[in-house]
C-alpha cells in the first residue's frame, strides 16, 4: 500500500490454518518487518478530499484514511527444453568419464543441449505460452514481462524480443534480470513487489538460459553438469487475503565470485592489430565470455551452508516452520547439495522436488521447470506451500516460501 510519501508497504497474511496469526509487512524494499499489522493498512489519500471540494469542506480537513489491499499469487506456469538429449554415455565418448562417475557425485543422467535451428528465445515463447494458457490469459494481459537469463541471444537483452513474439500488442514493459541460478528467485519477488506496488496486475517471469553455450566441453568437472531449458510463471494480482508470497530472503556476495564464473576475456586474435599508433590501449580490443569456471568444492560448502539459512530465514519472516511447507524446491545443481540441504531442513526426500536427473542444472530455468512439472503431474495442487531457493553465481542466493494458486 501507499503511504504518503509514495513508499509501499503492503502486508502477507497468514496460510490458512497452519500458519500463525502474525502477519508480516513487507516493503518494496525488500526489507520484512515481523510486527503483528493488520491485514489492511490504511493510508494518507487526497482523493477523498477531492470529491469533497465541492461541498466546501476544506482538502486538508477532508483527508481520511483509504483502504488499500492487494496480494498476488502464482497462477499459471509453463516449461519447455530442447529436442536433443545428451547423456553421460554421450558424455564418456568426448571426455575422460562414465555414467556411473557423473550419476554418482551429481544424480545428473541426462541434460538437453540446444541444437540445429533452436534458440533461447523459442523455449522462453514455448514455456511463456504455456504459463498464460494454464492462467487464461492472453499475450495482452500481460503489463510486464521479466526474463531472468545470464545467457540472452542479445547483448542489449532477450526480453524485448519475448514481447514481440508472444503478440503482445500493448507493449508492455519487458527487461532481462540477470543473477544467475537465483535469477528466477529474484524474478518472482520482483513482480511480487510490482504488483503490491500497485503498478502491474499480470506479471510474466520467465527463467531460461543455454549453458551450453558456455561449456568448455572437454572439461569434464563442468561439461557433465550443465543443460538448457526454459521455465515460467504468472504472478498475478489478487486480494490481500489469498496473497501467495508468505516471506523471502535475497543475498549476494561477491568475495565469491571467485569460485564461479565466466569473466570477459580479450579476443587473442585481436592482439596483432595493434593500436595504429594511437593512444596506448586504443582502440579497446573486442571481447568475448569466457568458458564457465567453477570451484565445485567450494561451491558446494557455499550452498549447504547459505541456503538452509536463508530458508530459515524466510520461514521466520512468514512466521512459518518447516512442518509447514508442503514442497522443497531447490535450484537444481547437485543431487548432493540437494539432499544436504533437506537434512538441513528436516524435509523427508518424499516433500523434495527434483528433476535434475533428467536435465542437469539449467540455471534460471531450474526451478519453473520443476514446479510446472510437479503441477502438471498432480504433485502440487492448488493451496500447496513451497519453499523454493536459488544459489549460483555472483555469488548470489535467495529463497521464498510461496502457495501455488
Amino acid at each position: 500500500m501507499a503511504n504518503a510519501s509514495g513508499f509501499f508497504m503492503p502486508t502477507i497474511p497468514s496460510a490458512r490454518n497452519r500458519i500463525s496469526s502474525t502477519s508480516i509487512g513487507v516493503y518494496r524494499s525488500g526489507f520484512c518487518s515481523d510486527e503483528g499489522i493488520s491485514k489492511r493498512v490504511s493510508c494518507s489519500s487526497t482523493v477523498e478530499g477531492a470529491e469533497n471540494l465541492s461541498s466546501g469542506v476544506s482538502l486538508s480537513a477532508s483527508r481520511g484514511p483509504r483502504l488499500v489491499s492487494k496480494g498476488c499469487k502464482l497462477v499459471g506456469c509453463g516449461s519447455a527444453a530442447p529436442d536433443l538429449l545428451v547423456s553421460n554415455d554421450d558424455l564418456s565418448k568426448i571426455v575422460d568419464t562414465s555414467d556411473e562417475w557423473i550419476s554418482v557425485r551429481t544424480g545428473i543422467r541426462n541434460r538437453r543441449v540446444l541444437a540445429g535451428k533452436e534458440s533461447l528465445t523459442s523455449l522462453a515463447v514455448e514455456a511463456a505460452k504455456k504459463a498464460l494458457q494454464m492462467a487464461e490469459l492472453d499475450p495482452d494481459d500481460v503489463d510486464l514481462i521479466l526474463m531472468c537469463t545470464s545467457t540472452p541471444e542479445d547483448l542489449f537483452g532477450s526480453a524485448p524480443q519475448l514481447q514481440r513474439a508472444l503478440g503482445c500488442k500493448k507493449n508492455p514493459l519487458a527487461y532481462d534480470l540477470r543473477a544467475a541460478c537465483s535469477g528466477f528467485v529474484l524474478g518472482l519477488v520482483s513482480a511480487a513487489c510490482y504488483i503490491r506496488g500497485g503498478a502491474f496486475d499480470n506479471v510474466l517471469v520467465i527463467g531460461a538460459d543455454a549453458l551450453s553455450r558456455f561449456v568448455d566441453w572437454t572439461d569434464r568437472g563442468t561439461c557433465i553438469l550443465f543443460g538448457d531449458a526454459a521455465g515460467a510463471v504468472v504472478v498475478k494480482a489478487c486480494d490481500s487475503e489469498e496473497d501467495g508470497l508468505f516471506g523471502f530472503d535475497l543475498h549476494s556476495d561477491g568475495e565469491g565470485q571467485r569460485y564461479l564464473n565466466a569473466a570477459i576475456k580479450e579476443n587473442e586474435a585481436n592482439h596483432a592489430l595493434g593500436s595504429n599508433g594511437s593512444v596506448l590501449g586504443f582502440p579497446p580490443r573486442q571481447s568475448s565470455y569466457s568458458c564457465i569456471q567453477m570451484n565445485g568444492k567450494e561451491v558446494f560448502r557455499f550452498a549447504c551452508r547459505c541456503v538452509p539459512q536463508s530458508i530459515e530465514s524466510a520461514l521466520e519472516k512468514a512466521g512459518l516452520t518447516g512442518s509447514s511447507v508442503d514442497w522443497l524446491l531447490l535450484h537444481q545443481a547437485n543431487q548432493r547439495i540437494i539432499d544436504a540441504v533437506a537434512t538441513r531442513l528436516e524435509v523427508p526426500s518424499e516433500r523434495v522436488i527434483t528433476n535434475l536427473a533428467n536435465y542437469g542444472n539449467t540455471s534460471a530455468a531450474s526451478i519453473p521447470l520443476a514446479l510446472d512439472e510437479a503441477v502438471r503431474s498432480g504433485k502440487v495442487r492448488v493451496g500447496h506451500t513451497i519453499a523454493v531457493a536459488g544459489f549460483g553465481a555472483g555469488l548470489t542466493w535467495g529463497s521464498a516460501i510461496i502457495r501455488w494458486g
